[in-house]
């Protein structure tokens, strides 16, 4: 065998292969995966004239050695486009490749069996067959056959030759299912021509499938004091007396809003007023006072030692801790005062504040980062270890396409060297190009629009997006509300409205995170914005959790949890399938893994059917495609309600009907019975 490596920059080589993936602008960035991912690897394989092709994807591990490798199908017929999934198994810079090939036994199949039942070149073909099935039989090295597969060929060519035999039941011999899955699992083949090495880097799985569940520590156990009429701040230590309650529901990480002093100077109020009372509290992302900036705790809310307490309880409970990372300061920071270069100072000699006009923040100073870009990265690098020496495993980082992208491509660059397990979460609602490339230069995930995408239209095609190619670089994190969002969808649609909202968004992506008081479905926006009313940004909220049970989402939550962790299609990404419905409130999607994938060993297969309109029953036909999930689509499939435990018969054309009164959706495990 014979193989032609073909390096970068260079146009085709002997059997082409082209438009490979996942590859982020032709490997200038690598694409991402996770281990125990089921990446799919695709390119288009071709060659001159008639003669059959085939491909092989191929994984190799940091160290160079090739740890993996699978034959390709063709997923397009007619356009010559080929797919194989392949598992990284442990973390890394890894690369993979395709090698296209010359398929002689798929073009002297193709040749055989029309001559033969034509009568033409009968004795030649079969002849031609025998010494081919010699040869791949014959094999030594590193291409040699297993004895009993070889063993399955040379008893085939034995068949070919038997004279005594009619022709065709010759050329069955060579034709047969068991030389098939011999050629499918040990192909022999010629012109073997190597694509370039791709890089991709692989995290760990959490960088791909998590729930996250966000809070403001100071709201957990925060009380109102009537005598003196001022709150008394929740702190860390009351904030950790919740964690059971919030790993009850199967969260795997607890994301903390800015823990960090809050400056005094233009404080801002409830609901984001001008003016602000004694003791109104301010909000977080205002950071910085006298007592310390972005590496300090607040000190209402406690100490070094209370936040590593929080973080080692809710490691006891089986979560990590996430911090939100805003690069902004109050004009009482200490860096105001040492480091006036780091701001922007205008014609009056004023330090300008943030701004998105007509709206002004006159309680935070963003950072230029033209004016001592060394100095600002190594001051924020610093911070971060601070933060990671403590126990932060996680960091939502706020607003990262308001900074330049160098600046982040080297803060992740250095974290990933010196911490790899430590994942950065985008928060990032802007431009697609800002969105994409944020991903590509190292976000392992980012904020979405899922939070607007309402109707069976724009939730289907949203979803197809973020499986498709893009999902190679960019993992989406979808929240249904965040302290800033509080979508109408959800003003005006009540309990069902969030059971909706929760399912499209811990089943529709592999990550996925709720705002605390999602389970009390809090939904009154404050008049002529979106977002809720009383915004916990700017004072205390605590919240009576001995309601939750009562409306019941919190026990949705808990379940979707529990079957995100126990179903591995659901840990998967680029699995999704959108599916036909007949009824334009009516959005399905199913997410399959086979076998040989599963960390089970067992094929998954999670067919998810949700009614979008929260007032009325809706029903009509779901198609479909059971020959894809390895089920026979000439038999009834049992379909296993995992939320309602019920069992049905499907087929490949399912009549559901969801009345909101009852439930809102199908969720159900398809097995064969």
């Amino acid at each position: 065998m014979t193989i032609s490596p073909v390096p970068l920059g260079t146009s085709v080589g002997r059997i082409p292969v082209v438009d490979v993936s996942p590859v982020a602008e032709a490997g200038r960035f690598p694409a991402k995966a996770v281990v125990g991912e089921a990446v799919p690897v695709r390119a288009t394989v071709f060659r001159e004239g008639h003669d059959a092709v085939g491909a092989t994807a191929v994984l190799t591990d940091p160290t160079g050695v090739d740890r993996a490798s699978a034959r390709m199908v063709d997923i397009a017929p007619g356009l010559d486009r080929f797919e194989a999934r392949l598992v990284p198994t442990s973390t890394g810079d890894w690369t993979f490749r395709v090698e296209g090939w010359s398929d002689p036994y798929g073009t002297w199949v193709h040749d055989a069996t029309i001559k033969v039942e034509a009568g033409v070149d009968v004795e030649l073909m079969l002849a031609e067959g025998a010494l081919l099935l010699e040869r791949a039989a014959a094999r030594t090295g590193a291409d040699a056959m297993p004895r009993a597969a070889a063993r399955v060929l040379t008893d085939a060519v034995i068949g070919l030759r038997d004279v005594r035999d009619a022709p065709r039941e010759r050329l069955s011999a060579g034709l047969s299912a068991q030389v098939h899955a011999v050629l499918a699992a040990h192909p022999l083949r010629d012109s073997v021509t190597r694509s370039p090495a791709y890089p991709l880097v692989v995290d760990r799985p959490l960088a791909l499938a998590g729930s996250w569940y966000e809070l403001f520590p100071r709201s957990q156990g925060a009380k109102y004091d009537p005598e003196i009429g001022q709150w008394h701040s929740g702190t860390l230590r009351t904030a950790a007396l919740d964690l059971p309650r919030i790993a009850g529901m199967g969260f795997d990480v607890v994301y903390l809003t800015p823990v960090h002093p809050i400056g005094a100077t233009y404080r801002k109020g409830p609901n984001n007023s001008l003016f602000a009372d004694l003791g109104d509290p301010g909000s977080p992302y205002a950071i910085g006072s006298p007592v310390g900036g972005h590496d300090a705790i607040e000190p209402s809310l406690g100490t070094f030692d209370d936040f590593d307490d929080f973080v080692a309880d809710a490691r006891g409970l089986g979560m990590e801790v996430a911090l939100d990372i805003a690069l902004q300061c109050s004009p009482d920071h200490p860096w105001v005062t040492a480091h006036p270069e780091w701001f922007t100072t205008r014609a009056d000699g004023t330090i300008a504040y943030a701004e998105n006009p007509p709206k002004k923040y006159q309680d935070i100073y963003p950072l230029n980062f033209d004016n001592d870009p060394e100095g600002i990265y190594t001051e924020i690098r610093r911070v971060l270890q601070v933060w990671i020496d403590h126990g932060v495993t996680l960091f939502r980082v706020d607003n990262p396409h308001t900074k330049p992208l160098d600046f982040w491509a080297r803060i992740l660059q250095s974290v990933r060297a010196d911490h790899p397990e430590v994942i950065f979460l985008s928060e990032a609602f802007t431009r697609p190009a800002m969105m994409q490339t944020l991903a590509k230069i190292g976000f392992h995930q980012s904020y979405t629009y899922f939070t607007w995408r309402n109707t069976k239209d724009e939730i289907t095609e949203y979803l197809a997006e973020v499986s498709g190619e893009q999902g190679a670089w960019m993992r989406p994190s979808f929240w249904p509300t965040t302290h800033d969002i509080l979508p109408p969808y959800l003003q005006a649609t009540g309990v069902r409205g969030f059971a909706v909202r929760a399912v499209l968004a811990a089943l529709g992506a592999p990550t996925w995170g709720i705002y605390a008081g999602y389970e009390l479905v809090e939904d009154v926006p404050r008049p002529g914005v979106d977002e809720q009313i009383d915004n916990e940004k700017y004072e205390f909220k605590p919240r009576d959790w001995s309601k939750a049970d009562a409306i019941g989402i919190n026990l949705l939550l808990g379940r979707l949890n529990e079957l995100r962790h126990t179903h591995p299609a659901l840990q998967q990404l680029r699995n999704l399938r959108v599916l036909p419905t007949s009824d334009d409130a009516l959005v399905a999607f199913s997410k399959h893994l086979d076998a040989e994938h599963s960390p089970t060993g067992r094929a998954d297969t999670i067919v998810v059917i949700v009614n979008l309109d929260p007032w009325n029953a809706r029903e009509g036909t779901v198609q479909l495609d059971l020959h894809a999930y390895g089920l026979d689509p000439g038999r009834p499939v049992v379909a296993h309600d995992v939320l309602s435990d019920e069992a049905y018969e499907w087929g490949s054309s399912v009549f559901v009907r969801l009345d909101p009164m009852i439930r809102a959706a199908h969720v159900v495990n398809l097995v064969a019975p």
